[in-house]
């Protein structure tokens, strides 16, 4: 019956795509088509109701364009971005869909072809177009909902700013402090309790020069601070951690000649080298100074889970920890609808030595395959109870089909709480938002594409009844792409 569905699902995609008439029934295919952009538009409640205390916008950032003139991107990365807002208000919810207007996309789509090159993809054309036109900015990984407007980021350069309300595109942010050749990585930091926000930019180089940013509750750079690196490598995400911002750079590097002269892309230059282990950066959060520098067991990482200091004062740090890089190698497969490679990610604890950058020890929490991990916005720096995150349902094939449940991890109990989404349907990343009248309590929002019925919805959990029916499920006006990040701006 399962294969039944999926091939169906398929088929209905077929046509968008002609490509992907042959791909692997089990893998979910809601970025098959081009997304659909939609207005200001008064969700259906399918089911349920909206409890009385949510009231704020969830945000969703992701690729939502893999094509473009009979062209098809490289990789996942590559595609434009997309911002799906859903606000709540007065047991109501209005959706708005809209791209994120960067000047690429807007040079692509009055040329009606693929112009540039991307993460996975060099330049389409002649060789000089490789130096001509070698990157976008496709501001499609993460959101950051300031005061006065929102934030579209991409690791690979400044941030776009975009209307809280209308998703309508104001232009490039340097934030007050991004001068040229600085980027402005997609994985900030927001510390609730000081209005800090913390992040940190990678510029290229025979050796890479990792850029660290401090800013104040609006958004502008208030302080900075620049350290050199060994070779360029891949860093996606670090963590805050009480005092410090702790970096584990892993052995990932870019092998940057055949990507100057035009012949690779970034994506396919980068290079798996675990004999250099991975490497280990304490910075200070008042000075930006260095603290300690240190080295443990090679590993990658996207995403960190959340860090702190325990009463001891070592840094605890939880990561979604993959033993080596084929992560990229199947990420790249997605984009094609077809995926073969198997990259299987586990929630590890490592406890770590701030002032020597020695790890003393590394556990894992738990064995199933997960992503995106986070916890509550308010314990963000801190020690929290609870860990949300994507993972895979028991039995799924990782190789064959993208993360298809969502899940809480207790931290006290050392047990797992998981939402079971049924046959073909895909969550995206968890997003907890806080009950305004009960700190204590509060909800889970993810994005389902359900590819039985061809169609994305929102689900509404009451966080502590994760394995329970959804207290409401809201109707989307079209499909919503697989989407990386998000975030809950409270009202």
């Amino acid at each position: 019956m399962q294969t039944i569905k999926k091939k169906s699902t398929i088929k209905a995609w077929a046509g968008a795509i002609p490509s992907l008439r042959e791909a692997t029934p089990t893998v979910s295919l809601a970025n098959a088509e081009s997304a659909k952009e939609f207005p200001a538009t008064q969700l259906p409640i399918l089911s349920g109701k909206i409890p009385d205390d949510l009231r704020g916008t969830l945000y969703r950032n992701g690729p939502a364009r893999l094509e473009r003139g009979g062209i098809h991107m490289g990789h996942w990365f590559d595609g434009d971005g997309a911002i799906l807002a859903v606000n709540f208000t007065d047991a109501v919810a209005t959706g708005v869909y809209r791209y994120v207007q960067t000047s690429g996309y807007q040079e692509e789509a009055a040329a009606g072809r693929l112009v540039y090159g991307n993460y996975g993809m060099t330049a389409p054309g002649p060789i000089w177009n490789q130096w001509q036109k070698p990157i976008k900015n496709a501001a499609n990984t993460s959101v950051l909902a300031l005061p006065d407007k929102l934030l579209a980021l991409w690791e690979g350069g400044k941030p776009y700013a975009l209307d809280l309300q209308t998703l309508e595109t104001s232009g490039e942010d340097d934030l007050g402090g991004l001068t040229e050749g600085l980027n402005y990585s997609a994985h900030y930091k927001r510390d609730k309790q000081t209005g800090e926000i913390f992040n940190f930019g990678i510029s290229p180089g025979l050796n890479a020069t990792l850029n660290i940013y401090k800013s104040d509750s609006t958004g502008r750079i208030t302080q900075q601070a620049a350290y050199q690196l060994d070779g360029v490598p891949l860093v996606h995400d670090f963590v805050l951690a009480g005092q410090y911002l702790v970096f584990f750079i892993p052995p990932v590097r870019l092998n940057v000649l055949p990507l100057l002269i035009g012949i690779s892309n970034y994506s396919d230059s980068l290079e798996w080298q675990p004999k250099l282990g991975t490497q280990i950066l304490v910075i200070d959060r008042v000075s930006l100074s260095v603290v300690s520098r240190g080295e443990t067991e090679p590993w990658f990482q996207w995403h960190f889970a959340n860090g702190y200091v325990d009463a001891s004062g070592s840094v605890i740090v939880d990561i979604a920890r993959y033993e080596d890089f084929q992560t990229n190698q199947y990420l790249k497969e997605v984009a094609t609808g077809k995926t073969h490679t198997a990259a299987k990610s586990t929630l590890m604890r490592v406890h770590l030595h701030p002032q020597t950058g020695k790890v003393t020890s590394i556990q894992p929490l738990l064995n199933g395959h997960c992503e995106f991990p986070n916890v509550p916005q308010q314990n963000v720096g801190q020690a929290s109870r609870y860990t949300y995150m994507s993972k895979s349902r028991s039995g799924t094939d990782i190789s064959q089909e993208i993360l298809n449940a969502i899940a809480r991890f207790d931290h006290k109990t050392e047990t797992l709480t998981e939402a079971d989404f049924g046959q073909n349907r895909y969550p995206s990343e968890p997003i907890f938002a806080q009950d305004t009248q009960n700190p204590a309590q509060g909800w889970v929002l993810t994005v389902v594409y359900d590819g039985n019925s061809h169609s994305s919805e929102v689900w509404v959990f009451d966080s502590d009844r994760l394995d329970a029916e959804p207290v409401c499920k809201l109707g989307l006006p079209s499909v919503i792409p697989h989407s990386f990040h998000g975030t809950w701006n409270p009202a």
